[in-house]
């Protein structure tokens, strides 16, 4: 039996946006541990560039937010979630203000930029493209203030420890793989994403659904995980990481163009570049597939923006292309979609309590079902906020309802024995078969072959050691969720596209899914 860490009051599992806003709310009623799986800057919040959204220019109005969001969503956003998070999202912005997060202004003014199916200017941005690193910037000092809050870097959570349906800690593994059992009254998975999944994402390499993966092992429902969002432009160059480059280049006019050099995003969409981010990478998938090239890419056009401007606008996106030789300024970029965003995770009300007395969940991780099929450009940071927030606040008041439960729980037992395959093959045989299988263009044969597939791969990654074994076993969970609920979904719907059930069917699934053990259901 692994030793016993002291408990805390909470622990908080991520330090992105959502836990660190969450653990803020936690700290005026107990003790706070936050464990983060490599280093605080690893999170996709460090990464994220676009902005966030908030319904505070004198030309927007919160209605207007939330009926953008429910557009983009295709018929499935929760709407009591998405009225939530736009009306909380002033309040949101303001608090962080307050604590330090420096928008960016014109004078005194906040500046309010446009992205892809907004109707209104409505995004805030920092430092240009760097939204994302300065709002965790300014988390974490505000978090560091707290003596209630301890951070722990390097302790990877492999499994929720749980009795009776109630979560009372979890397991953990050290840097130097020394395993640990961590007690607390509630637990909050906010890890983030699952885009490791693929051969091609934007997310960073911490991003292998260890959450969903978790919280599904301990008996917990997920849901909606058949619709993961592809961004539609990360850079493409052979040496080079999926870069993302932000749907604020088309924000600001960059134009999209094909290897003949033309513009195409007006033969799919009205809205042309600034269409639904599903429509714009099916639309470059299209592309690609119509071209005669041995490796077909598509291209972002900035070359007729001012020069001064774009490098004022996006310094990170600048410096980073032109370490690859690409001045975005003067050529162009080339690019394909690549994974980027998912939709669904641990299914969740709106307070972050999940299926299991003692769960919370909230950002990436959760399922509220506020983005529906596709989530609107710069509403995920928010989504972390807001949230993040609710999920704090609710753990905070039902702390005295489970006072003194969590000494009788155990740990779940693993099992033992070495993992006799050559890993990192099958964690590239995965993710490529998530990319051709289980990516932007879909069909009920391949999904088919994707399960069974997966489902080979079980045994080789059902006894895991190391660190790396974990990342495995949660990828191969995480991936037959996405593919089995994908299969169920027969339809088109958002980011989640078939050709063999190319339109929508409302009235068998018009409904979120619901993962349960090996059971499906549509709700």
């Amino acid at each position: 039996m692994p030793a016993t860490a002291p408990e805390a009051d909470f622990l908080v599992i991520g330090a992105g946006v959502a836990g660190l806003r969450a653990a803020i709310e936690l700290a005026p009623a107990g003790r706070v541990l936050v464990l983060v799986k490599r280093e605080v800057a690893d999170s996709s919040t460090q990464l994220a560039q676009g902005g966030i959204a908030a319904a505070l220019s004198d030309e927007d109005e919160i209605s207007l937010h939330l009926q953008d969001t429910l557009n983009a969503g295709d018929g499935l956003c929760n709407p009591e979630a998405a009225r939530v998070l736009v009306e909380d999202a002033p309040e949101r912005i303001e608090e962080l203000i307050a604590w330090g997060t420096q928008f960016d202004r014109e004078g005194t003014k906040l500046t309010f930029g446009r992205e892809g199916a907004h109707s209104r200017n409505r995004i805030l941005h920092a430092h240009g493209d760097s939204t994302g690193r300065e709002i965790q910037r300014a988390l974490y000092a505000k978090a560091k203030r707290l003596p209630e809050i301890s951070i722990r870097e390097f302790e990877f959570s492999t499994d929720l420890v749980s009795e009776d349906g109630r979560v009372g800690g979890v397991r953990v593994i050290d840097e130097h793989g020394k395993e640990n059992t961590i007690h607390a009254s509630a637990v909050l998975l906010a890890t983030g994403g699952m885009g490791q999944l693929y051969l091609n994402t934007t997310n960073p390499s911490v991003a292998t659904g260890d959450g969903v993966a978790m919280a599904y092992r301990a008996g917990a429902e997920v849901t909606d995980l058949e619709f993961i969002q592809f961004h539609p432009t990360a850079l493409y160059l052979k040496k080079a990481p999926r870069f993302l480059l932000s749907e604020a280049l088309r924000g600001e006019g960059a134009y999209l163009r094909n290897m003949e050099m033309l513009r195409f995003m007006a033969k799919y969409h009205p809205m042309a570049e600034l269409a639904p981010r599903d429509v714009v990478a099916r639309a470059i998938m299209h592309e690609l597939e119509r071209s005669r090239a041995k490796d077909p890419v598509v291209y972002l056009d900035l070359t007729h923006l001012d020069e001064t401007h774009v490098q004022h606008r996006f310094p990170r996106i600048y410096k980073t292309c032109m370490q690859y030789n690409v001045d975005i300024t003067a050529e162009l970029i080339p690019i394909r979609p690549a994974a980027h965003y998912a939709m669904g995770g641990v299914r969740t009300d709106l307070d972050g309590r999940t299926s299991l007395r003692g769960l919370y969940a909230a950002g990436e991780a959760a399922g509220t079902g506020v983005h529906g099929a596709n989530r609107l450009a710069s509403n995920s940071l928010l989504e972390g906020l807001v949230f993040g927030a609710r999920a704090g606040k609710k753990m905070r008041d039902e702390l005295k309802t489970v006072a003194g439960k969590i000494s009788r729980l155990l740990p779940a037992a693993y099992s033992n024995g070495p993992v006799r395959v050559p890993l990192e093959a099958s964690i590239s045989e995965l993710q490529t078969l998530m990319w051709t299988q289980v990516g932007i263009v879909r069909t009920g044969i391949g999904l088919k072959q994707s399960v069974g597939r997966l489902q080979e791969l079980a045994p080789q990654m059902a006894r895991p050691q190391s660190r790396r074994e974990f990342e495995a076993r949660n990828l191969q969970i995480v991936g037959s969720l996405v593919a089995r609920s994908a299969l169920a979904r027969e339809e088109s719907r958002g980011a989640h596209y078939r050709t063999d059930f190319p339109d929508h069917n409302d009235v068998k699934f018009g409904k979120h899914s619901i993962v349960a053990g090996e059971k499906i259901r549509f709700q």
